[in-house]
């Protein structure tokens, strides 16, 4: 039975004039046309043969053959990143969620939309050891925000429709369905795909209370010295333009944290950069400092206000807007709770601030920024360029902003001193540009970061910032890159250590470099080639721009630079673990 464009609207349809028997493969796949999904990332293997043959049978979902499962997940999480949407992956049973868990728990971490499908054994042979058996269920419950275990295919419509919905509202999240075999395959009616769902037990709240948003309003016009302090919620929650409304009408400071990168323009006065254990002295003594501090879409995370204990010494007044109450005081106590989404909250705020006359007081906050500026011309963020001979890994981030700055440019990241590089030095103005792992800290998601929004963005420019360790996790999906034509550009930040481990044992392990030296690396330009790429190596710091700009050329390949950058060089400023929030180790000389 073929699938085809045209049956779109009738797998969306609530009740057609009479049923039809479909397979359970058949319903997944006009449930997943309904929803309006482009790609699945995937992989293969006997649990899921059936729905791959209904997947054969169609032509409005393409399927993304990837070389690993832990891959299709990434990619569809970067692809959902960039987009907004809800990411697609698809794995079979046993190793293949297995494989997958990683890339779900990266998702999970992040907050974000995905739906992952998973093949399981057949009904009868569940909990009986059968061949590539897990108990997915069990296994991913902690890491996502729900999951399914479908067990009779007239339920699969319905259950979908449920794991969108979960997976797009409220806070986002990762929701597993697991299908059995025989559920794929054993046929029943079909009445169409439900319109709409409700879950008495799942009811998210979006409209922040009016009385604790007008408690919020005379608090920040109150101020001495306010702070605006965002996260990933805020674009997450699609409200970056509601918050630069905020921000120019009050004339507030604003940071953002790694995963809000983008929220609130960089190359903006009022941005202080980013805060945290790799972030500013201005944007860190501001937090620290603050009377008023109005937090929207963050959750105070370790590595962004280091000890909780030195951050509570000084008193000031919390607000905190959040979609999930239970990110509210769970680790630092706030003042004011406003549960909703924030692009609901903050219009509110908006209006109400139209609304009244009165303004913060312009003495107070003048002063304010008088103290801050006097921070910010420590300039925390300068380095030595050295001996031309030696590639600073953050010139060659800084030299890729000032050449794509504007241009329609995505940039991912793997984990390490790249990925701080890159949020310290290229000034993401725009939203959804910036992807990269926080929560969890996942090595080799860069690669299929790339790869998932390359698909979507076919026109942008995307590039993935990496370290020579990093890369090899994932460097398998080169393949995949060649065979869906993906080009994205490579820069591999090549210091020949794990530079964040090797920069922690520097200063925590009196220099005792355990295990962190990579003294058996590959012939990176010849492995790109391998795969049918171009590899280009990068030496000296004068052939760094000419490096970028022939990359850049090469609009319709896949380009790995590999840049030997100065293995000695450390991400600075640094907060060390257990320390406060304003104890920042500036340079070596802090050492």
């Amino acid at each position: 039975m073929e699938i085809t464009k045209a049956e779109i609207a009738s797998a969306a349809a609530a009740h057609n004039s009479s049923s039809q028997e479909l397979m359970g493969s058949e319903i997944l796949v006009k449930a997943l046309q309904a929803e309006g999904v482009q790609y699945i990332w995937g992989y293969p293997g006997g649990a899921v043969l059936y729905i791959y043959d209904a997947l054969y049978k169609q032509d409005t979902i393409q399927h993304v053959l990837v070389r690993h499962e832990q891959a299709a997940v990434h990619a569809a999480d970067g692809y959902a990143r960039a987009t907004g949407d809800v990411g697609v992956a698809l794995v079979t049973s046993g190793p293949g969620v297995t494989n997958a868990i990683t890339g779900i728990a990266t998702a999970y971490m992040d907050s974000i939309p995905m739906v992952i499908i998973t093949g399981q054994v057949p009904t009868a042979a569940i909990g009986l050891d059968a061949f590539q058996e897990c108990d997915t269920v069990g296994i991913t419950r902690p890491i996502v925000k729900h999951n399914f275990l479908v067990k009779d295919a007239r339920d699969l419509a319905v259950t979908l429709k449920k794991a969108f919905h979960i997976a797009r509202t409220g806070r986002p999240g990762p929701v597993v369905v697991d299908i059995p075999k025989d559920v794929s395959f054993k046929k029943v009616p079909y009445d169409g795909y439900p319109q709409s769902v409700e879950m008495r037990s799942y009811n998210p709240v979006r409209k922040g209370h009016g009385g604790q948003i007008r408690k919020a309003l005379n608090l920040l016009l109150s101020a001495k010295r306010p702070y605006i302090y965002t996260g990933g919620g805020v674009l997450l929650g699609n409200a970056t333009q509601e918050l630069r409304t905020l921000v120019d009408m009050l004339g507030f400071p604003v940071t953002n944290t790694l995963m809000g990168l983008g929220a609130y323009p960089a190359s903006d006065r009022k941005f202080l950069g980013m805060p945290g254990m790799h972030g500013t002295v201005e944007a860190n003594n501001a937090m620290q400092n603050c009377d008023v501090l109005l937090a929207v879409g963050a959750r105070f995370d370790d590595r962004v206000i280091g000890n909780p204990k030195h951050f509570a010494q000084n008193d000031r007044k919390i607000i905190h807007v959040d979609i999930d109450p239970s990110s509210i005081s769970k680790r630092v106590k706030v003042d004011i709770p406003i549960v909703g989404d924030v692009k609901d909250v903050l219009t509110e705020l908006i209006a109400m601030i139209r609304e009244t006359s009165q303004r913060p007081d312009a003495g107070a906050l003048a002063a304010w920024w008088d103290t801050i500026e006097g921070w910010r011309e420590r300039q925390c963020l300068k380095y030595d360029m050295g001996s031309p001979d030696v590639i600073k890994p953050q010139y060659v981030v800084e030299t890729l902003w000032n050449m794509t700055k504007d241009a329609d440019t995505y940039v991912t990241s793997d984990v390490g001193q790249h990925q701080m590089w890159a949020a310290q030095y290229y000034r993401f103005d725009e939203p959804r540009r910036w992807i990269n792992s926080g929560g969890l800290g996942t090595m080799g998601v860069g690669i299929p970061y790339a790869m998932g929004i390359k698909l979507a963005k076919p026109k942008s420019e995307v590039f993935c910032i990496t370290g020579e360790g990093s890369v090899q996790m994932n460097i398998q999906e080169l393949s995949t890159c060649l065979q869906y034509n993906t080009p994205i550009k490579i820069c591999a930040l090549n210091n020949r250590y794990l530079g964040m481990v090797r920069q922690w044992q520097e200063i925590e392990y009196s220099g005792r470099y355990s295990h962190s030296y990579m003294d058996a690396l590959p012939n990176f330009v010849k492995l790109a080639e391998a795969y049918g790429h171009v590899g280009l190596l990068i030496e000296h710091a004068k052939d760094v721009e000419p490096a970028l700009r022939e990359a850049r050329k090469l609009k319709d390949r896949t380009v790995f630079l590999d840049f030997r950058t100065d293995p000695t060089e450390n991400v600075f400023p640094m907060v060390q673990a257990g320390k406060g929030l304003t104890e920042m180790l500036l340079g070596s000389e802090d050492l």
